[in-house]
C-alpha cells in the first residue's frame, strides 16, 4: 500500500480537512488506455484483490495481464487514508474534529489523488454498494475521465428505509458511553459494543432472509439453550452466535469513527441533488454504464437498479445476480460476477471499436 498527499481538502459543505492523504494499491502494467478504477464498499479498503478474490488477477475477469488496476482507500476510511483516527495537524487524532463528508467529497478527493499520480483517464470505473455510489458520481462529476462504468447493487439515492436503518447503526455507536463524543482515541477504550450492534443490524441487511434461515433456522447454538425458564444473554440461538461473530470480526479490523463517517456519507447519497432531480441527473450521464443488481437484495432492492437502467442516459446493459445470499452476493457470487464483468467489457469494448 502507498499513499499520496493532496494537501488541504474542502468538503462541498465548506469544512476543511487539512493535510489529506489517500492510500492506494495497483496491479498490472500501466499503459495509456488500460486503467481500471475499483471502488470499495463501506468497510472495504484498497486491497481489492483480497475482497474481490477470484475476480481480479491474471486471466480473471478483471485481467491484470491486460489491465492496470488501481484502488484507493476512501477519504474518511481507516486503512491508510485520512479519517477520524488519523493524526490531526494540531496534535491528537481528528476524532470529533473530522467533518461529515458526502459521496461527492469521496470522489473529489480520489480524483485529486489520482490526478497527482498521473491518472487522467479510465477505461472503466467499477464498484458495488458504496463503491457503486462512488462510480455513479464519477460518471456525473468527471465524465471526460471515464470511458465506461460497471455499477453494482446500489441506487440513485439513499432511500428513507436505507437512511433509517443506517441511522440506527450510527446511533448505536454514538450512544455507547465509550464513544466520548467521537474522541475516544488514545483513551484506552472504544465504542466496540455499539459498533457490534451496528454491524449486526447491517449484516442482516447484507444477507438474504432465505439464506440466513436455511443456514440457522430457529436452532439453538451448540451447547446453549435459548428456551430456558429465564432469558440469559449467554444462551443464544445459532443466528445470534453468527451475528456476534460478525460483530467481533469487524471490531478487529475497522474503526468505529470511520464507520460513522462513511455510513453518514451513504445517507447523503443523492445523484439528483443540485442537478434537477434523479431522472434528469441520470439522463445527463453520457458515460456508457452497465448496471447489475441482486434479486434478493433487501438493502438495495433490485427495483432500484431497474430505476437506474430506465433513466441512465447511456445504458450499456443490465444484469441480475440470482442468489439467496442477498446484498453481499455482489462480493460472493464469483462465477456470476465473472460472467457479468466479461459481458460488460465486451459491450464497452465494442463501443470503443
Amino acid at each position: 500500500m502507498s499513499t499520496v498527499s493532496i494537501g488541504d481538502f474542502t468538503t462541498e459543505a465548506g469544512a476543511i480537512i487539512r493535510d489529506v492523504h489517500i492510500a492506494y494499491q495497483t496491479w498490472g502494467e500501466r499503459k495509456e488506455d488500460n486503467v481500471i478504477l475499483i471502488e470499495h464498499a463501506l468497510t472495504g479498503d484498497s486491497d481489492a484483490v483480497s475482497w474481490w478474490a477470484g475476480l481480479i488477477g491474471p486471466g480473471l475477469a478483471i485481467d491484470t495481464d491486460t489491465f492496470h488496476v488501481v484502488c484507493t482507500n476512501v477519504l474518511g476510511g481507516c486503512k491508510g487514508s485520512t479519517g477520524p483516527a488519523s493524526e490531526h495537524p494540531d496534535g491528537g487524532r481528528w476524532g470529533s474534529r473530522f467533518p461529515a463528508i458526502s459521496i461527492r467529497d469521496q470522489v473529489a478527493a480520489e480524483h485529486t489523488a489520482l490526478n497527482k499520480l498521473g491518472y487522467q483517464h479510465f477505461a472503466a470505473v467499477i464498484g458495488g454498494s458504496m463503491g457503486g455510489a462512488r462510480a455513479l458520481e464519477w460518471c456525473a462529476m468527471y465524465p471526460e475521465a471515464v470511458r465506461s462504468a460497471l455499477i453494482l447493487a446500489v441506487s440513485a439515492r439513499a432511500s428513507a428505509w436505507q437512511i433509517g436503518i443506517q441511522m440506527q447503526q450510527i446511533n448505536s455507536i454514538e450512544q455507547d458511553p465509550a464513544w466520548q463524543g467521537g474522541d475516544y482515541y488514545d483513551t484506552g477504550s472504544a465504542p466496540l459494543q455499539g459498533m457490534g450492534v451496528a454491524r449486526k443490524l447491517a449484516h442482516l441487511t447484507y444477507r438474504g432472509e432465505l439464506e440466513v434461515d436455511e443456514r440457522f433456522g430457529a436452532d439453538a447454538q451448540d451447547g446453549e439453550n435459548p428456551r430456558g425458564a429465564f432469558r440469559a444473554a449467554d444462551q443464544r440461538f445459532a443466528v445470534e452466535s453468527y451475528l456476534d461473530h460478525q460483530a467481533k470480526k469487524l471490531a478487529e479490523r475497522f474503526d468505529p469513527g470511520s464507520y460513522v463517517i462513511l455510513t453518514e456519507a451513504l445517507n447523503r447519497h443523492d445523484i439528483g441533488r443540485g442537478r434537477g432531480g434523479l431522472n434528469k441527473a441520470l439522463a445527463n450521464i453520457t458515460v456508457p454504464v452497465f448496471v447489475v443488481g441482486v434479486d434478493t437484495d433487501i438493502l438495495y432492492p433490485y427495483h432500484q437498479q431497474e430505476h437506474l437502467s430506465r433513466n441512465l442516459g447511456n445504458l450499456l446493459g443490465m444484469g441480475k445476480i440470482v442468489s439467496p445470499v442477498g446484498h453481499d452476493a455482489f462480493l460472493t457470487e464469483t462465477r456470476q460476477l465473472d460472467q457479468l464483468t466479461r459481458r460488460f467489457f465486451r459491450l464497452a469494448g465494442s463501443l470503443a471499436s
